[in-house]
């Protein structure tokens, strides 16, 4: 067969092959003309409301990848339908926040499947064991929701990569709105959820505001995930002298933490603060309880008017699913386009190969504008937005809980990438 008569795609991958040795499920994963993702996401436990949204979010980037649809090729200029020509099928699982069940899931779609990428995660203890199993069977690892520090930081691995913001950058973002709303050596309480997640964005939070603005932390309630009842903690902070509730708290227990303080009466006595804001928060939480509360953000709908491909994201979802994305949904989607990118522009699935493409560090299309991927710690350079919970009588409409106040640039929020002690490891 000469040259001329095989698809380009054919071509480099008969190079890579002759000149690499077969790893993780590569390329095995990719000979026929459908590949398989996994994607192993919450849909039961106190984080499932929001691991719905997410793969909604999943869900229609395969399907703009698949068909080559506009907004995705705005993003991944080469994608022309599927992956390098190849469709995508998601193998899906509940992994009910739980680290174990994440990861044997992946293992399943590995061993099964030859899954060419893993994904998933709205619990940064889920994001950092899928990341030691994306290291030690060489397929790539793309984060869902995980603000830890670690995720980057510590627990980085060759083989993990994140869009989204995370505990440090939240921080520097809503730090300096805190310190001008409610001024300096304030007191402060933590509500902190018992995992990676909790402890490195309060400590992130803590150490913002004692070191630039005296504030002093007088207590620190630290509850397990999934905790039924918050009546203890909040106790405690009701008794503690504090002026801001900073609570770190995710999905349901933010949800159950912030409706019991009111019950408490506490939120009539301190500031609520949201360091790291939780999808649909406003709207299960009720009754306006999140007017006037400040939260760190990927992404809200109405950056729409600032961002024309955040419009284009919101008409399709809308058009599908019949709501505004929230965040999760919006850092599912262009995780998957960036991936699509990442492998177009490497021409092949060969892991390696792609990696070194996120590591070249270009900028890129986001849904907020340009961003890139720093090559030390694989962590994208993002903005990240400052929210305030609207009253009800100041909603345009039943999604308009948050007005957009500041957008802060990535590059001056993070830390430097060796920082949190990120060591990514091997290619091979």
């Amino acid at each position: 067969m000469s040259i001329s008569s095989i698809s380009g795609f054919e071509f480099v991958s008969r190079v890579a092959a002759a000149e690499n040795p077969p790893i993780g499920t590569w390329p095995e994963g990719s000979k026929g003309s459908t590949i398989y993702v996994s994607i192993s996401v919450p849909r039961t436990g106190a984080y499932a409301v929001q691991g719905e949204d997410e793969l909604k979010g999943w869900e229609l980037a395969i399907e703009h990848i698949n068909e080559g649809h506009e907004l995705l090729r705005k993003i991944s200029p080469k994608t022309k339908k599927g992956v390098l020509g190849k469709q995508i099928k998601a193998v899906v699982t509940d992994s009910g926040a739980k680290p174990n069940q994440a990861v044997q899931a992946h293992q399943r779609a590995i061993t099964e499947n030859k899954a060419v990428m893993l994904t998933g995660s709205t619990s940064s203890a889920v994001a950092v064991a899928a990341n030691k199993l994306a290291q030690r069977e060489h397929v790539l690892y793309l984060a869902g929701i995980s603000g830890s520090n670690d995720t980057t930081g510590k627990d980085c691995v060759r083989y993990g990569f994140r869009q989204n913001f995370y505990g440090e950058t939240a921080a520097n973002a809503i730090g300096p709105v805190l310190v001008k709303q409610f001024g300096k050596n304030k007191k402060m309480a933590f509500m902190t959820p018992d995992y990676t997640y909790g402890h490195t964005v309060t400590k992130s939070v803590n150490d913002y505001l004692t070191k630039n603005a005296g504030w002093t932390q007088v207590t620190n309630q630290v509850s397990p995930l999934g905790a039924p009842d918050f009546s203890s903690y909040l106790l405690n902070i009701a008794n503690s002298g504090a002026e801001v509730l900073i609570n770190v708290n995710w999905g349901r227990d933010a949800v159950l933490s912030i409706q019991q303080a009111q019950k408490f009466g506490i939120l009539d006595k301190m500031k609520l603060v949201v360091p790291y804001q939780i999808p649909f928060l406003a709207r299960e939480v009720g009754n306006g309880l999140l007017a006037g509360v400040y939260a760190a953000t990927d992404y809200w709908w109405t950056l729409e008017d600032k961002y024309p491909l955040a419009k284009m994201f919101n008409e399709a979802f809308v058009k599908k699913y019949g709501y505004h994305p929230e965040w999760g949904a919006e850092n599912a989607y262009i995780s998957f386009a960036h991936w699509a990118r990442m492998v177009e522009e490497a021409g092949t699935f060969y892991p390696p190969a792609v990696i070194k493409t996120y590591e070249k560090g270009e900028t890129i299309p986001s849904l907020v504008g340009d961003v890139k991927y720093r090559p030390e710690d694989h962590q994208c350079v993002r903005p990240v937005f400052i929210v305030k919970g609207k009253a009800p009588k100041e909603m345009k409409n039943k999604e308009d809980f948050w007005e957009v106040v500041e957008t802060i640039p990535g590059e001056g929020l993070m830390q430097k990438p060796d920082a949190f002690g990120c060591k990514l490891g091997d290619y091979t």
